[in-house]
């Protein structure tokens, strides 16, 4: 069984990478729908989701950890 702080690492490395992924997307495919952001913009709004992600990575693994 996973320990609660592996859980949270774990949880944390794997959503870094997806921040970074999705920072990047969103600098090519916004614009392509017609949104003018700039970079500080695409990163504040990825860090909102990347925090709810890290949540919810964490809990989804602690409730099978726990089965």
């Amino acid at each position: 069984m996973q320990k609660r702080k592996h859980s949270l690492i774990e949880s944390i490395v794997n959503t870094a990478s997806g921040f970074v992924i999705s920072v990047a997307i969103g600098v090519v495919v916004f614009p392509m729908f017609g949104y003018s952001f700039r970079l500080g913009s695409v990163s504040g709004i990825t860090v909102v989701y990347t925090v709810v992600s890290i949540g919810r990575n964490y809990l989804i693994r602690r409730i099978f950890n726990a089965s």
